[in-house]
Order: structure tokens, then C-alpha cells, then sequence
């Protein structure tokens, strides 16, 4: 898989520190010189603006639904998502399967960072990396993640820390949604199926 928007991140930094360069010199006249020194000057005016717009493009215009598409590739998928996962995962005390197990993920994200945060009734998921993915030569995006797992204490005899990995595609019609997969350190692999619920970040399952 290929990650999303990392040529545009690179060029759309470039072309937009040469616009903020070209508008600080049409500001202070310098265009009017041919002295390359007095350009050269502007440069960390320049950069002070670009790091300021950088870090609210970063945070929230990239949101902007006008820029979602055709120029940003990553989609906004901060927020609480509900669902289940079904496991293949046999309880040692019962040896059967667990069925289908009520969950919650929320995403917290910027332009260039997300982290996923997975909780059950029983345990609670951190992910140590993440990013929008495409397969290549297709258009399908998928949200990719590895984790940590910690079950809580109580239950940790028969359900012990691990690490994972997940892939869920991103399904934007006719609701938000992420359906995928997902594979453990315990030689488990199970399912997920994950409807968008709000832009809350909730904290405790």
C-alpha cells in the first residue's frame, strides 16, 4: 500500500512558502531591487508566516470540506466510531468463541498524524502507528494501524497484553463507515465493523 498525500504534503509546502516568499517581497517593494541579498533577508519573515499557517492548516483548515477531495486525499475521520468485533479468539474457561464484542474506536487526527484509541468492556487498544493507505493503481483508502493492547487486570489471566495490527476500508457512501480486519500477536484474527457516531472524543467504553 501507498501512503496517502505524501507527494502533495511535499509540494503543496513548497509552492505555498514561495507564494508567502513572493507576497513578504511585494509587500516590502524589494521586487523593485535586483539585489538577491534583500530577498535573501525576507526569508525568515517568510518562514515565521508559513510556520503560523502551517500549523492552522495542520490542525483545522485541511477539514475544510471545499479542499476535501480534489486536494486533500486524506479524509477527516476524527471522532467516536461504534460497532463490534467477531473474533476467532476461544475463551480458555469456556473454550468456545466470544461472538460478536461491542467496541469503540476514536480517532484523533491532523493533516499529518492520527492515532486510534480501541476500547471494549474489557480492554482498551493504543495504536503505535497509523496512516491512510491506497492500495496502488486503485482509488479504495484504508486506515491502517498498529496497536497495543492492555486488558484490565481482572481478566489479563485469560486475555494477555498484545500487540496487532488492523486494515479497515474507508467507506464514505451512503454512510461513514470502516470494515476490515484485524490480527494479533496471540495468533488471533477476527473481524471489525465500525459506523461513525459523532465528533466527540469519548473516553471510557
Amino acid at each position: 500500500m501507498e501512503k496517502v498525500n505524501n507527494t502533495i504534503k511535499i509540494h503543496s509546502q513548497i509552492i505555498t512558502f514561495l507564494i508567502i516568499w513572493s507576497i513578504v517581497l511585494l509587500i516590502s517593494k524589494t521586487y523593485t531591487t535586483v539585489n538577491l541579498w534583500s530577498a535573501i533577508k525576507q526569508i525568515p519573515q517568510a518562514i515565521s508566516i508559513y510556520a503560523i499557517i502551517g500549523i492552522i492548516f495542520t490542525k483545522w483548515l485541511w477539514r475544510w470540506r471545499l479542499l476535501q477531495g480534489w486536494l486533500i486525499k486524506i479524509p477527516d475521520l476524527q471522532g467516536t466510531w461504534k460497532g463490534e468485533l467477531k473474533s476467532d479468539w476461544v475463551n480458555p474457561e469456556t473454550g468456545k468463541r466470544t461472538g460478536s464484542i461491542p467496541m469503540i474506536l476514536v480517532i484523533r487526527q491532523t493533516f499529518s498524524s492520527i492515532k486510534c484509541t480501541l476500547m471494549t468492556k474489557e480492554s482498551t487498544s493504543y495504536s503505535t502507528t497509523a496512516d491512510v493507505n491506497v492500495v496502488p493503481g486503485g482509488e479504495d483508502l484504508f486506515l491502517t494501524y498498529n496497536y497495543t493492547n492492555r486488558s484490565k487486570a481482572i481478566v489479563r489471566d485469560r486475555s494477555e497484553i498484545h500487540d496487532g495490527a488492523s486494515i479497515l476500508k474507508i467507506i464514505k457512501k451512503p454512510e461513514m463507515r470502516l470494515e476490515g480486519e484485524y490480527w494479533t500477536s496471540r495468533k488471533t484474527i477476527g473481524d471489525i465493523s465500525l459506523k461513525f457516531e459523532s465528533k466527540d472524543l469519548v473516553e471510557k467504553f
